[in-house]
């Protein structure tokens, strides 16, 4: 019980049908894409999102479900393309959120660098941006989201472009950041 909380891990959509997501504070989805719900899995997160549960969206989050428009909303902004790995400036633009308290105002980090089809910001709560001078191949200019928040109904939702590479997962400043996330996305911060 790391951190507070247990976890429970599945590929299985069926988890999230009615009842199953009661016993559940937060879902994350980890680089889910396509089309990984059916119509029944999407309404019953919906309602249970909008009624208070936390949903956290990592990386490939954003690469899925282009046809259900509710879900466009609990994202935030759906991926275009991105450009090959690389290094890059993250700037902090709210160092009080619980994901960014501990990241440096300006963090050199190395991912793949997702252009969205549209900017999110005025939807969402933006708390962090890459530099698009750092890195080659942006295509969304000075104001370019990487993390943000925002309430869904009664609940909350957190998402970070972040964690493409397998290295990300063993640093200590991201893994920070994704539990600020979740925690977060909980109402536990």
């Amino acid at each position: 019980m790391a951190n507070g909380f247990t976890v429970e891990a599945t590929e299985d959509p069926t988890r999230i049908e009615e009842g199953a997501l009661e016993r559940f504070q937060v879902v994350v989805f980890l680089s889910s894409t396509g089309e990984p719900l059916g119509s029944i899995q999407q309404e019953s997160l919906r309602r249970w999102v909008e009624s208070g549960g936390g949903w956290v969206g990592v990386h490939a989050a954003a690469d899925a479900m282009y046809d259900w428009p509710w879900y466009g909303e609990l994202v935030g902004a759906w991926f275009r393309r991105h450009p090959s790995v690389q290094r890059a400036t993250v700037r902090i633009t709210d160092r009080d959120h619980p994901s960014t308290r501990s990241l440096p105002a300006a963090w050199t980090w190395t991912d793949e660098w997702y252009d969205f089809h549209d900017n999110p910001r005025g939807r969402v709560q933006v708390l962090a941006v890459v530099d698009e001078s750092s890195y080659q191949g942006g295509g969304m200019g000075a104001d370019h989201p990487v993390s943000w928040c925002h309430q869904q109904g009664r609940g909350r939702s957190w998402y970070t472009a972040l964690g493409h590479t397998k290295a990300s997962w063993s640093e200590p400043l991201f893994l920070a950041h994704i539990l600020g996330g979740i925690r977060w996305a909980a109402d536990s911060d």
